[in-house]
């Protein structure tokens, strides 16, 4: 079968590549989305020896549409027990596209526990933002957002988008600091506001993942507010110490999703997808065959260009 690999630092290509094997339930797959951490990992050269994708969704040999929750999470561990399984001691070898092979690919071979059945009403290929939803739905939970709460998102990205998204169905106010125009366009059509710095924000969300975010993030948050961190700082995290202490602000790092008691991050993610027809419409911009990877990729990169979600289509 036809899989995206990376055969070099910074390049992918497709590949033919075996049938997926071993223990676990074929998905067909319909749709894998680019996310800016497979930009990060590929510019950083870091060696990525299997099929690249963790936003990813399909069909199963019945017909049956499900997105996929992109990890096999060894369900022992004290985090696992705990439904924290985000936390599991297998760390990022349980990843699907990190550690072992991922949805950028004609099929993909899941643990029973990954599947994520679909509402009525959610198209298959837009299923794969169930992934980042499911992100920033976590982060909220973390924070305890709550319904009549101002919420300011840095970052107009995917992550950023769907935390806007994320935080007006936790019933907040949701304003957007972006940096281009399509962004701003795609948070306009969400529902947020343009955050501004004579506003404080109960709650305020890094959704780029730079030191320079966390600035602005802690300059917008009120006294007493939280600041939840949904960028991965690749390259570390300088922190205004002074402004973050003399406003007792309360950090909330959040990492991947999880389950509280009966409820999983990505059932919840794939219901606000199934309420809120407008997040895809809004938030993919692009869409290509398999074939086409690397120019998906090369658009992905190019956000001047407009790009904001790049989905493969295999």
């Amino acid at each position: 079968m036809k899989a995206v690999r990376c055969h070099e630092a910074g390049r992918i290509r497709v590949t033919d590549v075996p049938e997926p094997s071993g223990d676990g339930i074929d998905v067909r797959v319909r749709a894998a989305g680019i996310c800016g951490s497979d930009l990060h990992l590929l510019a950083a050269g870091v060696p990525l020896p299997g099929t690249l994708g963790h936003e990813l969704a399909g069909t199963l040999a019945d017909g049956t549409p499900v997105a996929i929750e992109p990890l096999a999470p060894c369900g022992t561990c004290t985090a696992c027990r705990s439904g924290r399984y985000n936390l599991c001691s297998e760390g990022p070898a349980m990843i699907f596209g990190i550690g072992r092979d991922g949805g950028m690919a004609e099929k993909v071979r899941v643990p029973k526990s990954a599947l994520v059945p679909l509402p009525a009403g959610v198209d298959v290929s837009n299923a794969c933002l169930v992934e980042p939803l499911a992100v920033a739905i976590h982060g909220m939970r973390r924070a305890g957002v709550r319904p009549g709460e101002r919420v300011a998102v840095v970052g107009g990205g995917t992550i950023g988008l769907v935390a806007v998204a994320a935080a007006r169905a936790a019933g907040a106010e949701a304003d957007l600091v972006a940096r281009h125009d399509v962004q701003r366009v795609a948070g306009d059509r969400l529902g947020a506001g343009i955050a501004k710095d004579d506003r404080q924000y109960d709650a305020v969300v890094d959704a780029v993942g730079t030191s320079e975010a966390v600035e602005r993030a802690i300059a917008l948050a009120s006294p007493g507010g939280r600041l939840i961190l949904l960028g991965s700082y690749w390259d570390g995290m300088r922190v205004p110490g002074f402004a973050l202490c003399i406003k007792e602000i309360d950090v909330f790092p959040a990492s991947l999703y999880a389950r509280e008691g009966g409820s999983r991050d990505v059932d919840a993610a794939a219901a606000l997808l199934a309420r809120e027809p407008e997040i895809p419409r809004a938030i993919i911009t692009h869409r290509f065959p398999l074939e086409a990877a690397e120019e998906a990729f090369r658009v992905a990169a190019d956000r001047k260009a407009g790009a904001i979600k790049v989905v493969l289509e295999p």
